[in-house]
């Protein structure tokens, strides 16, 4: 199993949670033949809409790859792009400040945000775990 962070705009990841699709590098298909199913790929939005958004450098989905193969969705003649299907936690977007010195795959955290220039990227099991955690805090259960 392998885990991923595919950076996208927050209004991209919004409708591949509506839709249970993930695209990568605007819809090329390479990153996403490296991915298999079962494997977890965590959203990084450094804005919340592409191109003009606003910046906003949180994490903002989780989920799992469900398919065994990319598909091409036919939207229109001129943009038919690769994707992944997905099922997706509940979570909480997540600004990645305070995470970042608890990240491995940050190397120096005064030029953190030139990773995600990649777009899709594996990273490990403990990073994983620790953006995880935060985007899935435990809500406390009430005692009657």
């Amino acid at each position: 199993m392998t885990y991923w962070i595919n950076t996208v705009s927050r209004g991209h990841v919004l409708r591949g949670v509506a839709g249970g699709f993930t695209q990568a590098n605007h819809g090329k298909p390479h990153m996403l033949r490296k991915m298999a199913k079962d494997d977890w790929i965590v959203f990084y939005s450094p804005k919340t809409d592409y191109p003009d958004g606003a910046p906003l450098q949180a994490f903002t989905a989780l989920g799992q790859v469900t398919d065994d193969e990319v598909y091409q969705a036919d939207l229109d003649p001129e943009f038919q792009p690769w994707r992944r299907g997905m099922r997706f936690e509940p979570c909480v977007e997540t600004p990645i400040r305070p995470l970042l010195d608890d990240l491995d795959f940050i190397v120096d955290t005064s030029r953190w945000g030139y990773r995600f220039r990649a777009g899709a990227f594996a990273i490990e099991e403990h990073d994983f775990g620790v953006i995880r955690s935060a985007m899935t805090p435990v809500v406390p259960t009430r005692r009657s």
